[in-house]
């Protein structure tokens, strides 16, 4: 009864923008409402720390404004393809990158923005004896990147953040906060997001959570029993942990995927048939006539079902049965228990017509020509929060073989493969940045052997150097990329061959065509962080000197190459990482051409006015070239004025 609110509209636009800006307060009749949390906003738009604070409801630690000023600002780094490390890099569309995950996410955030169907990580729980990133927030940006004293001679950035610690939870807020802030904007609208913890920081991290996601986006905290994984010295034995499930957007989230923790399997269940016969005269259904056409389904594969039968319904002729299926219309006289049905069934083509709750109804013709209503209701879609028979360490271990020895608490493939397959369909795409021993890896490509799908991954580990004195460190593994990168490779043979042994023994079994053209993607391109690769040449003016301005006629670093620029472009222009790269030779220079014409790129030198038109023909939406790549002036002058005649509509980068 009243016109739109438009501060209340403010409010909700914002908290679609910014749900942690979103508090509470008491209005002038005392009732709480939401209201903007100004502070919090102000810090969002803003590229230094603001100050201030008021008496409001919030969640708060030292050094948390610095915190989301780390996650707003911006870092020169980029992504360098490593194809030696690779597997099937031409072809895969799985990545696994190395690198500070902070970083990573900030580089993939414009290209993979809404693209992310769900984020499953198992961050450091805060033990007393887990590492945590030393993020200096006391720095800029530049100097955060520059500063070497914050690696070790292995490039990594971890400290131990033990129980002396006088910042023990803020660190380790400090941590997480940011990563999670820029996780949230690669999920799709009806992504999701698991999050394993144990008791240490559940509580810190599901408030961290409703901050970024909003509360009324929490789906569930998940306990999952480890089947015996508990610290024998404890007085109570604990032997679970806990997932958290939040949503990008509840109003976009379906029902969950999976039946109950018990059974790995997709939903589309049934209960037992229910079989009817819908014939019922009298008062309340008067005899009236349904024209049965032809087509109509038949218990009987062959024959004929007669009209002269002293019981209902009455057929004005025969009906003859082909292939169980009718091969003439006839009208059956009766009265109907179900007639509605029956005609949605007839309208629907003979296909079951399923209701609002998820009720299958068919009919179907008996040998004796009665007409039987057959109902399957299919199993409510549930997830019980209780995960149980999903394995523990010992199973997780036994997932890895060899190599699982070199993990303490690695996941069970079985865990991961269960909450995958509550939100992810068949097509999506499935980042953990906190990758570890790449279980979520091996599940990804477990689930697409057991379903033909086609499931991608991104898996993103800093290379944290194991301990010299470990078992991994003396069988050659000097880094946890370097496990994990093997474990993929070890499981994807494996499951390949039990796919190919599979699929042969079903060719030995059926005469049913088997997905002959289904080829799974056990490959992964690998990528490692790394500054940019073009030289630091923004300088004030009292900075340069005569011998810069020599030092400073090429802009790329010298140890760049092709492939280095390349990537660095496709994540400026929006071409995913696993993008195809078709490679060709024009007039002597190399030509990429990425996503079949989106973008095409030429970074070699002496290009000359064939080059240009050469890739100017291909009519990409993209052309990318190095500005001293053009042989002479003649062929920079031309530049613009050939694509003009050619593919006025592509978009030229000269950098």
């Amino acid at each position: 009864m009243q016109t739109l609110n438009g501060v209340q509209n403010n409010i909700d636009k914002i908290a679609a923008l910014f749900p942690n800006c979103i508090t509470e307060k008491r209005d002038e009749t005392g009732n709480l409402v939401y209201a903007i949390d100004f502070d919090k906003l102000h810090q969002e738009l803003s590229t230094e720390i603001v100050e201030g604070r008021e008496e409001r409801y919030q969640f708060t630690w030292p050094d948390k404004k610095k915190a989301i000023l780390l996650a707003n600002s911006p870092i020169n780094a980029t992504l360098r393809p490593c194809k030696e490390e690779s597997v099937d890099f031409d072809h895969t569309q799985n990545l696994y990158i190395e690198g500070d995950n902070l970083d990573v996410l900030k580089c993939l955030k414009e290209t993979y923005l809404g693209k992310v169907k769900m984020i499953y990580i198992d961050p450091p729980y805060n033990t007393g004896n887990d590492f945590v990133y030393e993020d200096d927030f006391a720095e800029s940006t530049s100097e955060y990147l520059a500063n070497s004293g914050q690696y070790d001679e292995q490039g990594n950035r971890l400290v131990t953040n033990s129980e002396s610690n006088g910042r023990f939870h803020t660190d380790w807020l400090n941590m997480i906060y940011p990563r999670l802030k820029v996780a949230r904007d690669l999920l799709t609208e009806d992504g999701v997001l698991f999050v394993s913890i144990n008791d240490y920081e559940l509580n810190n991290l599901d408030k961290i959570c409703e901050e970024l996601f909003g509360r009324e986006n929490k789906l569930a905290c998940f306990c999952w029993r480890t089947d015996g994984n508990f610290d024998n010295q404890a007085r109570i034995k604990t032997c679970h942990e806990y997932i958290l499930l939040y949503a990008k957007n509840e109003k976009n989230i379906e029902l969950p995927n999976t039946i109950d923790s018990n059974i790995s399997k997709s939903s589309k269940l049934f209960k037992a048939e229910i079989r009817n016969t819908i014939i019922k005269n009298g008062i309340k259904n008067p005899v009236s006539d349904v024209i049965i056409p032809i087509g109509f389904p038949s218990e009987m594969e062959s024959g004929i079902i007669n009209n002269n039968n002293v019981t209902w319904p009455k057929y004005n002729e025969p009906i003859f049965v082909e292939n169980n299926k009718t091969k003439n219309s006839a009208v059956a006289t009766t009265g109907w228990a179900s007639k509605g049905q029956l005609l949605d069934f007839i309208k629907n083509k003979f296909m079951p017509v399923i209701d609002s709750k998820g009720q299958q109804t068919s009919f179907v013709l008996t040998k004796t020509g009665a007409i039987e209503c057959i109902k399957k209701r299919e199993k409510v879609s549930h997830v019980i929060s209780v995960l149980n028979n999903l394995g523990g360490t010992q199973k997780a271990t036994s997932d890895m073989g060899e190599l699982g020895d070199y993990f303490d608490y690695p996941k069970p493939v079985s865990l991961i493969n269960y909450i995958t397959r509550m939100y992810v369909n068949s097509y999506d795409l499935v980042l953990d940045f906190f990758s570890g021993s790449a279980t979520t890896a091996h599940a990804v490509m477990q689930l697409n052997a057991e379903d033909h799908g086609n499931r991608k991954f991104i898996m993103v580990q800093l290379p944290e150097r194991t301990d010299e004195k470990s078992q991994a460190n003396k069988a050659g593994y000097k880094n946890i990329c370097e496990i994990g990168k093997e474990r993929i490779r070890r499981a994807g043979k494996k499951i390949q061959e039990e796919l190919a042994a599979k699929q042969k023994e079903e060719d030995l079994f059926s005469d049913q065509d088997q997905d002959k053209e289904f080829k799974l993607d056990i490959g992964f391109r690998v990528l490692k962080l790394d500054s940019s690769n073009m030289e630091d040449v923004y300088y004030a003016p009292s900075e340069y000197s005569q011998n810069d301005l020599f030092a400073m006629t090429d802009n790329v670093k010298a140890d760049r190459t092709p492939e280095d620029l390349l990537f660095q472009v496709m994540l400026e222009l929006g071409a995913t990482l696993n993008s195809k790269i078709e490679q060709s030779t024009i007039e002597g220079k190399t030509i990429f051409n990425v996503a079949e014409g989106y973008l095409v790129a030429c970074f070699d030198t002496d290009i000359n006015d064939a080059v240009v038109t050469a890739i100017a023909k291909m009519t990409p939406q993209y052309a990318v070239f190095r500005d001293s790549s053009m042989s002479d002036d003649s062929t920079a002058t031309n530049f613009e004025q050939i694509f003009k005649t050619y593919s006025q509509s592509t978009i030229t980068k000269v950098f």
